[in-house]
């Protein structure tokens, strides 16, 4: 089922604060991480392990060196000698306003983890929920974000991911948006590469099956909340399921 959205949301200013995130350390680090765990789970072998291309195709687009991400992999298959041990963890809980989180980490140390993420929750608005009570407004997805460049055009992405399981194409305003099952991810990738259309990131994500249309104000304040969670080491990934309208959305960007 195909959906054409029109210009969406937050995305927008979710790409001007990854523009930000990339000039900080902290975003290279998370990006390290991905790739010794996709290492350690599947190998140091590219051709063999699919997460492991998507980890590094991210990392590459956000500029960590070369040397980093070579070093990175061979730390995480273990050729350095170092062992990696990173646990993910999810966390569940309510930003401003009642807005969904989940909250996902990526540590090697479980209680430092669930302190910090509970203490940045109540400094800024939130509040911790019980496990099971947000999840279940979210569904794992396959996503692949695209930068518009000239001449790329909604149909050129439909026609190019079409037959390999795409479900959704959405305008994002700056850039598209591919939304796949899971387990079309990796073909869905490719389909784009054998198109020449090049893409920005491919990861799995979690997904909000019903998003919730906020105002100004609160939008403001989850962002303040979603910030302040991603300064922490421990937290690799944050979803919500917010959604601000155009209008929000420009007066957001006077801000």
């Amino acid at each position: 089922m195909f959906s054409m959205s029109g210009h969406s949301k937050w995305a927008t200013t979710k790409h001007q604060k990854a523009i930000k995130d990339q000039r900080r350390a902290k975003s290279f680090a998370k990006l390290i991480k991905n790739i010794e765990v996709a290492a350690k789970i599947g190998g140091a072998d590219l051709s063999g392990n699919p997460t492991l291309v998507d980890a590094v195709q991210k990392a590459k687009k956000t500029s960590v060196p070369n040397e980093n991400i070579d070093r990175a992999i061979k730390r995480g298959a273990g050729l350095t000698g170092e062992s990696i041990d990173y646990q993910t963890i999810m966390y569940e809980g309510y930003g401003p306003n009642g807005v969904a989180l989940l909250v996902e980490c990526l540590t090697d140390n479980r209680n430092r983890a669930a302190a910090d993420v509970r203490t940045l929750m109540t400094r800024n608005g939130g509040t911790m929920a019980d496990p099971g009570s947000v999840a279940y407004n979210f569904t794992r997805k396959g996503v692949i974000s695209i930068t518009k460049t000239a001449g790329l055009t909604e149909d050129d992405i439909l026609l190019a991911v079409l037959d390999a399981g795409a479900e959704e194409v959405f305008d994002r305003g700056e850039g598209f948006e591919i939304i796949t099952d899971t387990a079309h991810l990796v073909a869905t990738r490719e389909a784009l590469q054998a198109s020449g259309i090049d893409y920005d990131s491919s990861e799995a994500e979690f997904v909000p099956n019903l998003t919730v249309e906020v105002d100004a104000d609160t939008a403001r304040k989850v962002m303040k909340l979603i910030d302040a969670l991603e300064d922490s080491d421990d937290v690799q990934n944050i979803y919500s399921n917010y959604d601000v309208s155009p209008e929000v959305q420009a007066e957001l960007e006077q801000d």
